[in-house]
């Protein structure tokens, strides 16, 4: 039975479409989407007709219907959309860009979400990637962070949830969502909190730093979607409290950012225990050469679609100065620009290590600045005190 079954309202356009999901009825593949397309750049990735899928269930992934006003587009008008939101696509059989929510199909419960939230039209990189990740294809995403990346993923996710069966005792999670740190997995959680709820999908989050029992707790009752930071989820499947046997839609979020703190060989680990016919999304500020290797091994034929610069190293819209001073005129600098900028509003301050960072937060506190500071070697409770406080503007 699919989670469809089991809740009362009309499934719209995401039923079953099994002869396009990219399985047949049997275990084979047949006339898919995937299978029948070509390599393109991606030769690491194993077809799908040649992967070992012998007694694996097959599943739904395939859950686009495009809507009549994107089918209405002319290339012309779409030539025009992507180039006036800076959107580059590569990839064979790419859909057309949404350009408004109405057009993505997405369920009744997930355009509740949306309406409650708020939102007035998609941002450029949910407006090409929603159509791509509800194909069921590999997809690599590249844009800058807070262009809506995330929903970009979790709202596809979630209906790829609702198609599959419910889980049974003793199965992991439907969804693996990698992030390389607490932090951003604490907040891809809260969005899948969000939206997840009006379908009653099950998340948790998966981070070191804090005590195991409550974690080991929810993969032990069952969950549907599982945000994790790679060297603590290593540590769960190493305890069994949980599998990737039923993973079908894998995510890679900050992939850039992973590799550069060490994770390669989690991740590989990590991928070597899901079945090789999962959807896998990789998502990142920056395309960098390790991040371009890894997704040639992982990724079967991806789309590829960049919002702004190929180059892209930074966010745009922000404004970059920069003084070139002596190590010793940096201090008095620092204090010399927070006091001509400083009008109530928040303000980071990045160091380039640890011991530099507590020793820059103690000078600016005995110097009347209320400021704190967050690095890898402080215990989870201060990291999130750290974080609150900014957010909630008592500090720097």
């Amino acid at each position: 039975m699919s989670r469809y079954d089991s809740r009362s309202g009309d499934p719209t356009s995401y039923g079953d479409r099994r002869g396009d999901s990219g399985f047949g009825g049997s275990m084979g593949f047949s006339g898919s989407v995937r299978s029948s397309l070509s390599r393109n750049n991606y030769e690491g990735a194993e077809s799908p007709r040649k992967l070992d899928l012998d007694g694996l269930t097959p599943f739904e992934k395939n859950f686009y219907v495009e809507s009549s006003s994107v089918t209405a587009m002319s290339d012309r008008e779409v030539d025009e959309y992507r180039q006036r939101r800076e959107i580059t696509i590569e990839g064979r059989d790419i859909p057309k860009p949404v350009t408004s929510f109405r057009d993505v199909g997405f369920p009744d419960y997930v355009m509740l979400e949306i309406t409650r939230a708020g939102f007035v039209e998609p941002t450029a990189i949910q407006a090409q990637g929603w159509p791509m990740a509800l194909k069921g294809r590999d997809l690599i995403g590249i844009a800058e962070t807070g262009s809506g990346k995330t929903l970009a993923y979790l709202l596809p996710a979630i209906v790829h949830v609702n198609a599959q069966p419910i889980l049974a005792p003793g199965d992991g999670p439907i969804v693996l969502v990698l992030a390389p740190t607490r932090e951003l997995a604490v907040q891809i959680q809260n969005e899948a909190t969000k939206f997840g709820a009006s379908s009653k999908i099950k998340n948790t989050c998966i981070y070191g730093g804090v005590p195991k029992g409550p974690q080991v707790r929810d993969l032990q009752k069952g969950v549907e979607i599982v945000i994790a930071t790679p060297g603590r989820l290593m540590d769960m499947l190493e305890s069994h409290h949980t599998n990737l046997r039923r993973v079908t839609y894998l995510v890679l979020d900050e992939a850039d950012r992973m590799l550069d703190m060490g994770f390669e060989p989690q991740i590989r680990k990590l991928v070597s225990q899901i079945r090789p016919d999962r959807q896998t999304l990789y998502w990142s500020a920056t395309l960098p050469k390790e991040v371009e290797q890894l997704a040639r091994q992982f990724l079967y034929n991806p789309y590829k679609v960049i919002i702004g610069s190929p180059d892209l190293k930074a966010n745009h819209a922000i404004r970059q100065h920069v003084d070139i001073v002596s190590e010793h005129q940096k201090y008095n600098k620092l204090v010399k620009l927070l006091e001509d900028i400083m009008d109530g509003s928040r303000i980071l301050i990045f160091m380039d290590t640890k011991k530099g960072c507590d020793q820059i937060t103690r000078q600016l506190r005995m110097d009347g600045w209320p400021a704190l500071s967050i690095h890898g070697d402080k215990s989870q409770a201060e990291r999130d005190w750290s974080s609150q406080s900014l957010k909630l503007a008592r500090v720097l």
